[in-house]
């Protein structure tokens, strides 16, 4: 219970990002068991960027984007104990959370980045990240930090297909279950199993007439537009689904 809490408030503060499945337990597993800020930390197509929650305000702003853009660390707040709040007795305004000590950001790793270079602003003052030894002296002589990223390689795309097939590629923890379903199929959940064909990399080809299909994944409960399908429209009930095209 104490994981799906987190999970909510972390879908919170996150928002809406282009990166990896951020709401998995993999990822909430991840952050929880940071022991602190730390540096940089590269989780699947992101990096997990931390400082101490004792700043009143840290900002992060990078290279790629000339410095144009800052994107502020939200704090990460992990439930009390429901003794540790019954012990409080009845005082009003009781906070259910505590503060972690960590701020973080994820960001997407940009296609075809080799280095992240950013910078921080903590408490009004530009600065590298303290917590990132890797410095650089960027234009001008300021100092900037660096993230070395590895290779990336391209996950198989839904839009990908070949005549007469739709591949769908998915990544979750490893030993899940995925399905996906769509217009093919009348959106049957649990009619199209993924097959797990390395470790949390799901896939499953079907075929399929010529035409224009939607669909989406079902994963934990929950449906996912295809994270690796740029085509995204909305459905006669309103909702994201993915679509693709076969010729």
């Amino acid at each position: 219970m104490k994981r799906i809490i987190t999970a909510v408030l972390l879908i919170l503060c996150i928002g809406t990002i282009e990166a990896a499945d951020l709401a998995s337990a993999d990822f909430i597993d991840m952050l929880l068991e940071l022991p602190g800020p730390v540096s940089p930390v590269i989780y699947g197509d992101s990096v997990v960027f931390t400082a101490p929650s004792t700043f009143r305000r840290v900002g992060i702003s990078f290279a790629y984007e000339g410095f144009s853009r800052v994107y502020w660390l939200q704090k990460l707040l992990i439930p009390r104990d429901q003794a540790e709040i019954a012990a409080e007795g009845k005082k009003k305004n009781i906070d259910p959370n505590r503060d972690s000590g960590i701020l973080f950001h994820v960001q997407a790793i940009p296609d075809g980045i080799k280095e992240l270079d950013y910078r921080m602003i903590i408490d009004g003052l530009w600065t590298p990240d303290p917590l990132n030894p890797q410095v650089i002296t960027g234009s001008g002589g300021i100092k900037n930090s660096r993230v070395t990223l590895p290779a990336q390689t391209k996950v198989p795309s839904t839009v990908d297909n070949t005549t007469g097939t739709l591949r769908f590629s998915f990544n979750a923890a490893p030993g899940s279950t995925v399905t996906v379903g769509g217009s093919f199929n009348n959106w049957d959940p649990f009619m199209y199993e993924m097959r797990e064909i390395s470790k949390g990399s799901y896939s499953l080809t079907l075929t399929l007439p010529p035409g224009t299909y939607q669909y989406v994944f079902f994963f934990m409960g929950e449906r996912y537009p295809d994270p690796n399908n740029p085509e995204i429209v909305y459905a006669k009930d309103g909702k994201m689904v993915s679509q693709a095209v076969i010729r």
